[in-house]
């Protein structure tokens, strides 16, 4: 069972079982399951403010391990062996314990070493090393690329060569049999072949291979917004299929899903909501059935915002005009249908679906008038037509940063496409001055104010399933406010701020660990070495394990991250042998920021809730890093 690994990997990492400060070894390895010395592993930007994170463990699974830092810490180029630079480390909240890691944190500026190479933070009376780490200019353009290449990764129905996808992950394309994508029916009309669509493609959602149509709408759009945010950082050689081909090579992945959303529209303009798709390792091993789910206003709005937006982001490529304009037809009948059907919904795991797929796609009202809020933001800024600024402008107040105090980073995808059309010049300045005050005024208490709060450098309101999306959502919140002059700070600082939660993500957090998998090739001392997904199942001699197993996890999946309120399956554990006897800690038991744990169980111990990747928690990834990618 997971605990028992769990265990058994810590005592591997600890030569010594208790460690007090007046007990110090020189040794990494002798001092504790997690470091003391927190970096972001990739590195920092020349310019950036570069904060060291020191930790004394209080609260939680690695408390019995204590450090007191000295009053030196140096900077060590490693190539040199110089110290470069000396300070002292300043005590977080007068050396208070931090609620939300269980630590008590000091932090060491080192902000002005600023010459290219790799370093190590070390503590001198200690001798104790953080991590090496490169200060170097576009030093996260690699990091950059394996994220996007994650999409690769998740396509479905396509053919993985090895010289595209590595020995280790080459497949033969998924999901094309007999019943299978390309001659999906109907949930309810298992048995009638006259429901038969073709339905392949796209990307698997998550650790599984559903499909879901509003949720790839939103997906498209954010990975729009990066590239439009920061185009520069996206270039033609990631080594997928159709690098060289003078498009952009995350326009190529987004417009693979595209092609998928537009299989799933109807003549009549609406868009299908999901297509549930059976398991295998590798995925060309699944051969079960593909079923789909009937149209839906959510869905349907969700093409509509995808359709518009990458109608005019692809419009500017000769190549890409015929793509584009067949787009714009498309989102302008998915709008039609979608006013004409306001209410069509579909619960696709509910009784009457009994099981279609995993998560549930469908959404309450409120949900279904932001995506209708977000489908006309982008058909207006695609047609200039007022006929969507009319309705943007009579429902905008609606949003919840107007009628209550919220979590804008829980809300950011709802709330995104409002701030964009806001920056529209021929948005109505009324409402654009009413939205850009109202997103920054709610921002300053749960951003600006609350950021000191967390000794990581990385507040955020809550830590639940999905945390690490969470993190890189409230990132581009201050990436927004940097991009469109918003609030009260200088872009640098606001762009300051984003960079902590780029680096609790790259290794500062209490872990010390990077929530990417598989990065040691690209500078990462400890990445992600095992997450839930059906392709690399637990136990996998092949995919497993990066550890344990032949190959492992291919690199640049971002997990789901510390979620306190995981627990095994109702009913544990007299459920199922499988339990064992207790559920595994951590992720239970343990301060919000240290419940995870590389673990890759699937029912009855659901290790889905912590460490499952998804291509939404990548879209908010890459919309952060590669605001620092130059």
């Amino acid at each position: 069972m997971v605990n028992k690994v769990l265990i058994a990997g810590l005592a591997a990492l600890c030569i010594s079982a208790s460690l007090s400060a007046g007990t110090l070894g020189s040794s990494k390895a002798s001092a504790s399951p997690t470091p003391f010395i927190v970096v972001d592993q990739f590195g920092y930007l020349p310019d950036a403010k570069k904060v060291a994170v020191i930790r004394d463990p209080a609260v939680g699974f690695d408390s019995r391990w204590h450090f007191a830092p000295g009053t030196v810490y140096q900077v060590v180029n490693v190539e040199t062996k110089a110290v470069v630079f000396e300070g002292t480390p300043i005590a977080w909240n007068d050396g208070a314990v931090d609620p939300s890691s269980g630590d008590r944190c000091w932090q060491f500026d080192f902000s002005s070493v600023a010459a290219p190479g790799r370093y190590l933070i070390r503590d001198k009376r200690a001798g104790y090393d953080s991590a090496i780490f490169r200060v170097a200019d576009n030093l996260y353009k690699p990091v950059l690329v394996q994220a996007v290449r994650m999409l690769y990764y998740q396509r479905a129905g396509f053919p993985k060569e090895a010289r595209y996808a590595g020995a280790g992950w080459a497949d033969k394309a998924s999901h094309m049999g007999p019943g299978q994508d390309s001659e999906a029916r109907f949930y309810s009309a298992k048995d009638d072949k006259t429901t038969s669509r073709d339905l392949h493609g796209g990307w698997f959602d998550a650790g599984d291979y559903n499909r879901y149509t509003r949720w790839s709408g939103d997906y498209v759009v954010g990975l729009l917004h990066a590239y439009h945010e920061s185009p520069t950082a996206f270039t033609d050689d990631f080594n997928i299929p159709e690098s060289g081909n003078g498009i952009p090579d995350l326009l190529d992945e987004v417009q693979w899903e595209i092609e998928w959303l537009k299989r799933m529209q109807n003549e009549d303009g609406s868009l299908l909501s999901v297509i549930g798709s059976a398991s295998g390792s590798p995925p060309s091993a699944a051969t079960g059935p593909s079923f789909y789910g009937p149209a839906t206003t959510s869905a349907t709005y969700g093409g509509a915002a995808a359709f518009a937006y990458a109608a005019r982001t692809y419009a500017v490529f000769p190549a890409r005009k015929a793509f584009a304009g067949d787009l714009r037809k498309r989102a302008v009948m998915a709008w039609g249908w979608a006013q004409a059907h306001p209410d069509v919904i579909f619960h696709n795991n509910d009784n009457q679906s009994k099981g279609l797929a995993a998560g549930d796609q469908e959404v309450d009202g409120y949900g279904r008038e932001m995506v209708s809020i977000a489908a006309a933001v982008y058909l207006f800024d695609l047609t200039g037509e007022p006929v969507y600024r009319g309705y943007i402008d009579t429902h905008f107040r609606d949003n919840r940063i107007f009628t209550q105090k919220i979590t804008l980073d829980f809300d950011y995808s709802q709330t995104a496409p409002l701030v964009y059309y806001a920056t529209l010049p021929s948005a109505t300045p009324s409402v654009s001055s009413a939205i850009k005050t109202a997103f920054a005024n709610g921002f300053e208490d749960i951003g600006w104010r609350a950021a000191g709060s967390d000794p990581y450098r990385a507040h955020i309101s809550a830590y639940v399933w999905g945390s690490n999306a969470t993190n890189a959502s409230h990132g581009d919140i201050f990436g927004d406010e940097a991009l469109y002059g918003l609030g009260t700070h200088t872009p640098a600082e606001a762009m300051s701020a984003a960079a902590g939660y780029l680096h609790y993500i790259d290794g500062v957090n209490p872990l010390g660990k990077v929530y990417l998998s598989n990065m040691k090739a690209f500078g990462a001392s400890d990445s992600v070495d095992r997450f839930y997904h059906t392709w690399f199942a637990h136990g996998s001699p092949l995919w497993g394990s990066v550890s344990d197993s032949k190959f492992g996890p291919p690199p640049g999946y971002l997990v789901g991250g510390a979620n306190p309120r995981y627990n095994w399956f109702k009913g544990c554990p007299e459920i199922n042998p499988g339990c064992g006897k207790a559920p595994p800690s951590p992720p239970v038991g343990q301060p919000p920021q240290k419940a995870y744990a590389d673990f890759n169980e699937s029912w009855p111990i659901d290790s889905w809730e912590v460490t499952e990747p998804s291509v939404g928690y990548q879209t908010a990834y890459i919309r952060l890093l590669a605001r620092f990618v130059h």
